[in-house]
């Protein structure tokens, strides 16, 4: 018993490991928006067109990535969602090195589709790593860590990518053809290291699942695929649809609320400040989410469930309403704090 114990404790470790990562990854997109608006001219509608195709790789990778699980088990799926995801952070050296936007979007969906089948693995394996009635309780530590990922990422990212000033195509037009060709060299630098250095660690994750035996779960069977069940069968029940409205709408607000934090908080009547500094309260507004998901873990256990939530939901509208309705560091403060209010959804 005590040997099956460790090995559960040792697997959390390891998978919760890569919950950082792809925490890491998303909350880099936050960074990486206010750049790509400025290095190609974007407006807003075009700009989210990063964060349409990232989630849209959730979309659309989703049942796809549940077969694969199906057929390969969580070991082999969390290793091929690993090579994926760092195929997806290579895609970015030469979408960086060509300066070309379509490139940068095909890379982000390549990335998330790496994602959405290590989440589609992790999640339900993280779930059964134990009883079933701390399952909630171990989801939110496995995303707790996730949340350190994306509280590190915005102010990382900040310093590495927004830390350069980023011309205008007018101004960019005024220089000569060799200063043009090293500006653009300059700013394909920015983007290329850091995800270099993902693709790096990623690759080095997969090797390590690749040999770790992660313990089996009891109560699953990872190899199950009835064939007389149908995705329309599990859309019968009236709480599947209400469970996906809640995830729209949560994984919309939390999203967008990221995205546009940069430009949100540098603008004069509300933060008044440059993107570097701005990407640092990105990383209050995940780290609230961190710590709310840390309490959470603690809470859940003695609190139901459905209260939490409803009182977590309550205050986050409550801020959002604020955010809007006044200006200046209230806005800022109000906008930022509903990250510790969004963190157990």
């Amino acid at each position: 018993m005590n040997t099956r114990v460790a090995g559960n404790r040792t697997a959390l470790a390891v998978v919760t490991t890569i919950f950082f990562m792809w925490g890491f990854i998303t909350a880099l997109n936050d960074v990486l928006i206010p750049h790509l608006k400025s290095v190609f001219t974007l407006n807003y509608t075009e700009v989210m067109l990063v964060q349409f195709t990232f989630f849209g790789a959730y979309f659309l990778m989703s049942l796809p990535s549940g077969k694969v699980v199906s057929r390969l088990g969580y070991r082999l799926s969390i290793v091929a969602g690993l090579a994926v995801t760092g195929i997806g952070a290579l895609l970015f050296l030469p979408a960086a090195l060509a300066q070309s936007y379509p490139l940068f979007l095909l890379a982000f969906f390549v990335l998330a589709s790496g994602i959405t089948l290590l989440q589609v693995a992790a999640n339900p394996y993280v779930s059964l790593l134990g009883s079933p009635e701390r399952a909630s309780s171990r989801l939110n530590l496995a995303q707790a860590l996730n949340s350190l990922g994306t509280t590190i990422a915005p102010k990382l990212g900040g310093l590495l990518i927004l830390s350069v000033a980023v011309l205008g195509s007018a101004d960019l037009a005024k220089l000569p053809a060799a200063q043009q060709a090293a500006y653009r060299l300059q700013q394909a630098h920015l983007v290329q290291g850091p995800y270099l250095v993902i693709a790096l660690v990623l690759f080095v994750l997969a090797a390590i699942v690749w040999w770790f035996h992660l313990p089996a779960v009891s109560g699953a069977d990872e190899h199950a695929d009835d064939p007389n069940h149908t995705f329309l069968d599990a859309l019968a029940h009236a709480r599947v649809w209400f469970g996906m409205a809640a995830i729209f709408v949560y994984v919309g607000a939390e999203v967008s609320i990221g995205s546009f934090m940069i430009n949100y908080i540098s603008l004069p009547g509300i933060g008044d400040m440059v993107e570097s500094r701005a990407a640092g309260f990105v990383s209050l507004y995940w780290g609230g989410a961190m710590v709310g998901r840390f309490l959470g873990s603690a809470l859940l256990t003695r609190i139901d469930t459905r209260k939490l939530l409803a009182f977590n939901a309550v205050i986050a509208g409550l801020l959002v309403l604020t955010t809007m309705l006044t200006h200046g560091h209230m806005a800022m403060w109000s906008v930022i704090a509903i990250g510790l209010f969004n963190s157990i959804m």
